[in-house]
């Protein structure tokens, strides 16, 4: 979900893991030369979510790197079939409570612009955590814990489905 820590857990997951980082929103606004807002404003959710499964198509392919993606990004089936079958997909979990206080002041959240945003997280993680859960190879609750803590968990956690797998 959005605040649940993607791309600075992920960033710093890739530094310890001597990997390369790529985050699919910021990906998305390199190859397109505007904010994901505006992509929202102009081409709606739709447009930005067929943008999204032709990029995550892509960098799904690539090896050896940590890929955030979007929190909506699980919404498409083929999305959520590229995620399980083409790498190991650590959902990180987090209450709607924990997630609004994260994200309130933040206003480059096209889908949180509503009266209620609190509400709107609520709803959106409703549908969505069975989407996470069905995807995760792992799942993790960040709640408060500090990103470095975070980070240093995941480690053994990845090293043991590594071994597994």
């Amino acid at each position: 979900m959005m605040g649940a820590g993607k791309t600075t857990i992920g960033r710093s997951l890739a530094r310890i893991l001597n990997r390369e980082f790529v985050d699919l929103d910021h990906e998305l606004e390199a190859r397109c030369g505007v904010r994901v807002s505006l992509i929202f404003d102009i081409e709606g959710e739709e447009g930005f979510r067929k943008r999204e499964t032709t990029l995550l198509e892509e960098c799904s392919r690539r090896r050896g790197i940590v890929l955030a993606t979007g929190g909506g990004a699980i919404l498409a089936p083929e999305n959520r079939t590229y995620l399980k079958e083409r790498g190991v997909v650590v959902y990180l979990r987090a209450s709607a409570d924990e997630l609004f206080r994260r994200v309130a002041r933040d206003r480059n959240r096209p889908l949180l612009q509503t009266a209620d945003p609190k509400s709107r997280i609520r709803s959106l993680l409703e549908e969505r955590e069975p989407l996470y859960e069905e995807v995760a190879s792992l799942t993790f609750e960040t709640g408060s814990m500090p990103v470095a803590q975070v980070v240093r968990s995941l480690i053994p956690l990845l090293h043991q489905h590594e071994v597994n797998s």
